[in-house]
């Protein structure tokens, strides 16, 4: 489970990064004034600014399940195929759907990216639940 979890710290950074080059693009060509970004005050944001910094703060709300998931099959010493299944693709489609959020943003393909997510971190909670019984 340790894999998954520097998988998603790896994605986590790499949107950060993403997101910081993305700003100072957006200051280099007078887009944004810099001291916007002091209090993210400025009236109006480059879409490309106001996507990656979503997505970047995405990456601290659900896939905290993934973390603290793995986390438990670790400390409770369990090992699952069917876990590390779930975590992995949890991982896989979060790298979809920053892809999507980022580029072109299609709602519809960034929410089934997102829910599919969702049930894949509940399926790695429930075979946690199955198992550690």
């Amino acid at each position: 489970m340790l894999y998954p979890m520097f998988a998603m710290m790896l994605l986590t950074i790499f949107v950060g990064v993403v997101t910081l080059f993305i700003r100072v693009k957006s200051v280099k060509s007078r887009q944004v004034k810099p001291q916007a970004y002091s209090l993210m005050d400025a009236e109006s944001y480059p879409e490309a600014v106001i996507k990656s910094t979503r997505n970047f703060n995405n990456q601290f709300e659900v896939p905290v399940l993934l973390y603290v998931g793995c986390l438990a099959y670790m400390v409770l010493d369990i090992s699952s195929a069917l876990g590390l299944f779930f975590a992995w693709s949890f991982v896989a489609l979060r790298i979809v759907h920053s892809f999507i959020h980022i580029t072109y943003n299609h709602l519809l393909h960034r929410v089934v990216a997102f829910w599919t997510s969702v049930f894949m971190v509940l399926g790695l909670w429930l075979t946690l639940i199955l198992n550690a019984v």
